[in-house]
């Protein structure tokens, strides 16, 4: 049974399911929801834990025996496994396939994963454990959702702000929900339940949003531009090396490039896309920008880049921030295409 994050509680009310998948990439939402699973499981008698790393060399079939094991009290245990890389395998499939086709009665499943892809979603062992069990996908939060989020986490705490209040907070933490969780408990800590003004918010609140060259590639594709000068801002104000912010900018112009050239030869989009890795809601984006950039303007900013790399390494006299100012702007369609 697939739930949102929301639905988790209400169901958890009813009753344990015997095998739990939370996937995402957002480690507050991850670890708060396994927290709730594992206190029920705690509440219902599932007294002893064994956790599990899968990371590289793990053996699968230690869940099974794990499961089949006997506790030396006689409690229920719950077993934990955590896969960061979201890599299952063909082994961690088959030990899946195998766990779900034969449920013990005194254990409960508890995986957690990073980010899976649309494939791994229609794997048979995912829909074996979204038959006998809950998977939960978690979603960074953005807009609305972040909005709201973020209204119940203050209302949690008996605390209010207005609208112009709680757009602030959104844009200071701006998808970090860590950050925003630490926040308003210092808001808490500093000013109790009750109503927090815009301008206590201002004066307490660090602008922690999640800056990182991801980001940024994702707002040259949309052409966001606000959102690029704010990004490379926090970029450069933390410290990140232009080296690695020039690399994921040249690493984006070469990959366009190579999947327009595809489109060219009379390849199907949803070959080249696949081919490059290109899923979910970036497909959106990427269509965008290679429709709106050309080859001339994509080979002009692989030279701008080049100029950038030689700036950066002392090769070149001028700005190397500034170059990679202009580089973004090029992406977005707002600088000159001409070299």
């Amino acid at each position: 049974m697939r739930l949102k994050p929301e639905q988790l509680a209400g169901a958890l009310q009813k009753g344990l399911a015997p095998v739990y998948l939370v996937s995402g990439d957002e480690p507050l939402q991850i670890g708060e929801l396994s927290d709730a699973i594992r206190n029920a499981a705690k509440r219902a008698g599932f007294l002893e834990r064994d956790i599990f790393s899968a990371e590289s060399h793990f053996n699968w079939s230690d869940i099974n025996y794990a499961a089949a094991s006997l506790s030396i009290f006689g409690n229920r245990r719950i077993v934990d496994v955590r896969v960061p890389s979201a890599n299952f395998g063909t082994e961690g499939a088959k030990a899946l396939m195998t766990y779900c086709e034969h449920l013990p009665s005194d254990t409960l499943l508890l995986i957690t994963c990073g980010k899976l892809n649309k494939s791994s979603l229609n794997t048979r062992w995912y829909e074996r454990i979204d038959k006998v069990g809950v998977t939960l996908q978690v979603k960074p939060l953005e807009g609305d959702d972040l909005a709201r989020w973020l209204t119940e986490r203050l209302h949690a705490r008996a605390m209010h702000t207005d609208q112009e209040g709680l757009q602030l907070l959104c844009a200071r933490i701006e998808g970090n929900l860590l950050a925003g969780a630490q926040e308003i408990e210092k808001l808490y800590v500093l000013h109790g339940a009750g109503t927090v003004s815009a301008a206590q918010i201002s004066d307490a609140v660090a602008d922690s949003s999640r800056y990182d060259v991801f980001k940024l590639v994702d707002a040259l594709l949309s052409a966001n531009v606000n959102r690029i000068f704010k990004i490379l801002a926090g970029l450069q104000a933390e410290g990140v090396a232009a080296p690695v912010v020039l690399w994921a900018l040249m690493r984006e112009a070469r990959t366009l490039t190579k999947i327009k050239l595809a489109l060219a030869s009379g390849q199907s989009k949803d070959a080249v896309f696949r081919h490059h890795q290109i899923w979910d809601k970036r497909i959106a984006l990427v269509d965008r920008a290679i429709k709106r950039l050309s080859h001339d303007q994509l080979f002009s900013i692989l030279h701008l880049s080049a100029q950038a790399d030689r700036q950066a390494k002392g090769q070149e006299t001028g700005d190397v921030w500034e170059t990679i100012l202009a580089i973004c702007l090029r992406f977005s369609g707002q600088g000159a295409a001409t070299f």
